[in-house]
């Protein structure tokens, strides 16, 4: 058994469903990049619409189980928390995802299996699949069982990660969005280490390190929002790197 075959394996064993069609399993966990568009290959996209679907509904009921009283705007306040791609890519880690998805050579070396955007999609064709193999039930199953945590701090303020913190520094004072460039990917393919540089226009750039592109983007813009908060602006700014592709 390949390591592929084993982390599907165990994505069946934790989410308690084994497909009966394996070919829409192998869909919900093939990323866009895979084939470089090619028509040939069925990838996760149209099912993400679907699951996107199936993850509000699943919610709806829930929220208005726990609280029969709960007025509209309330509702929706607490759908926001727990309908969105952090939660999606929460979830996506704590059945055993990442390891399950097929990518391009080129998206696995950017870090996009660790990429929160990519885990959330997947997540949500992911559901869709459930719902297509299993029913409503299998899918409300696994969404009971992964969102429990989410409805455990459901009206408790997150904290937010650096990168939105760092972004809503910028443009708290009228600058362009923060731009990460990837400098380097070092290390053997199971335990790569990426070094990214993040540029805020006017300040010094600054880099971070991490195990994913994700990781490394955090570690920068932390150590940008450590040193350059509420600075003088420098007169020339040190980097022209380009925002990166945030789906990955």
């Amino acid at each position: 058994m390949n390591t592929r075959t084993a982390a599907i394996a165990e994505l069946e064993r934790r989410i308690g469903h084994t497909f009966a069609d394996r070919d829409l399993l192998e869909r919900a966990l093939t990323h866009a990049s895979v084939g470089d568009g090619a028509k040939a290959v069925r990838h996760n996209e149209r099912l993400e619409f679907l699951g996107d679907r199936v993850l509000n509904l699943c919610a709806a009921e829930r929220l208005m189980a726990l609280d029969p009283d709960a007025r509209e705007g309330e509702m929706s306040r607490r759908m926001a928390g727990l309908v969105n791609y952090h939660a999606c890519s929460r979830a996506a880690r704590a059945c055993g995802l990442p390891d399950a998805l097929r990518l391009s050579a080129s998206a696995t070396k950017v870090g996009a299996r660790e990429s929160d955007a990519v885990l959330g999609d997947a997540c949500e064709a992911l559901i869709a699949a459930l719902y297509i193999d299993g029913g409503l039930e299998t899918a409300r199953g696994f969404f009971l069982k992964f969102w429990a945590d989410e409805f455990a701090h459901l009206d408790e303020p997150r904290a937010k990660d650096p990168k939105t913190q760092l972004q809503e520094w910028a443009q708290g004072r009228g600058l362009p969005l923060p731009a990460y460039e990837l400098v380097a990917r070092d290390g053997p393919d199971h335990a790569p280490r990426f070094t990214v540089a993040v540029a805020v226009e006017g300040y010094p750039a600054e880099r971070g390190q991490g195990r994913s592109r994700q990781d490394a983007e955090k570690a920068a813009a932390q150590l940008m929002l450590a040193k350059h908060d509420n600075p003088e602006p420098a007169a020339i700014a040190t980097s022209d790197a380009q925002p990166s592709d945030t789906r990955l």
